[in-house]
């Protein structure tokens, strides 16, 4: 089999170089090297594992064949907000239904999404653990989510094809362009994951204060929350903006 010339410094080689794949919790070496085999056909180079049941091990190296470099420039992490936190897009990929809905994708429309989102900063897409994909806290970091449609009498795919799947739609978006089209790009400039945590968190400390939420009996509230801000895609004057009204809550329960 033989490969085309690298078409290193071209626009689309550079949006590629901005997507990082994610794999939390896998369980399978074998796994993660032919995972690391489907990103590199594709283009990609950036793989995150997030508490990997073992790595490094031979399976990986044996099913990543000429993929070794993928492999050894893998960065590993105790946590998927270490692993996204300096992500301005993260995108899920799961097929379970869940009690709360994600804003849910085909996989044409998330690589549009995040090669847009990749053209001017890191996104992240992620994959969960084998057998039960990706958690609901887990989610609670992903603006939205990717679902591959699969035959629905057998829609389980094998963690390395359904990043090949992926890496296959991200690789035709970014050849095709769509990421220089603009469209979907916030005015200001983009907000980490890291930073909409501290809003969350700031966000929960008030609403305790103000006896909003109960930390006692707090339902779904801040899933809910999460999902809302993660759909309006807030940028950095809009994150801003937010922190301030929270701050300004504040000193007036202060002042009370």
């Amino acid at each position: 089999m033989t490969s085309n010339p690298p078409d290193t410094g071209s626009p689309a080689i550079r949006v590629l170089a901005n997507i990082r794949i994610v794999l939390s919790r896998p369980t399978h070496p074998g796994n993660i090297g032919a995972a690391a085999r489907a990103m590199k056909t594709m283009g990609l180079t950036r793989l995150a594992l997030v508490a990997p049941k073992r790595f490094p091990a031979p399976e990986a190296a044996a099913l990543a064949a000429d993929a070794g470099d993928v492999l050894d420039r893998a960065t590993v992490l105790s946590s998927l907000a270490e692993a996204v936190q300096d992500c301005r897009l993260v995108v899920g990929c799961s097929a379970r239904p869940r009690r709360i809905g994600w804003p849910t994708m085909t996989p044409a429309e998330g690589a549009r999404r995040l090669a847009e989102a990749a053209a001017t900063g890191t996104v992240a897409l992620v994959f969960g653990q084998e057998r039960t994909g990706l958690t609901n806290d887990e989610l609670d970091r992903c603006h939205a989510v990717i679902t591959i449609p699969a035959n629905p009498e057998y829609p389980s795919l094998n963690l390395a094809s359904a990043v090949q799947v992926l890496a296959y739609e991200l690789r035709q978006t970014a050849l095709a362009g769509a990421s220089e089209t603009g469209e979907g790009e916030a005015a200001g400039s983009p907000v980490t994951q890291d930073q909409l945590d501290l809003l969350y968190r700031h966000l929960e400390e008030v609403l305790v204060e103000i006896r909003f939420l109960d930390p006692n009996n707090p339902r779904l509230l801040m899933r809910r929350l999460k999902r809302l801000f993660n759909r309006a895609g807030l940028d950095q004057n809009e994150l801003n903006i937010l922190r301030g009204i929270l701050t300004e809550v504040e000193r007036s329960l202060r002042k009370s």
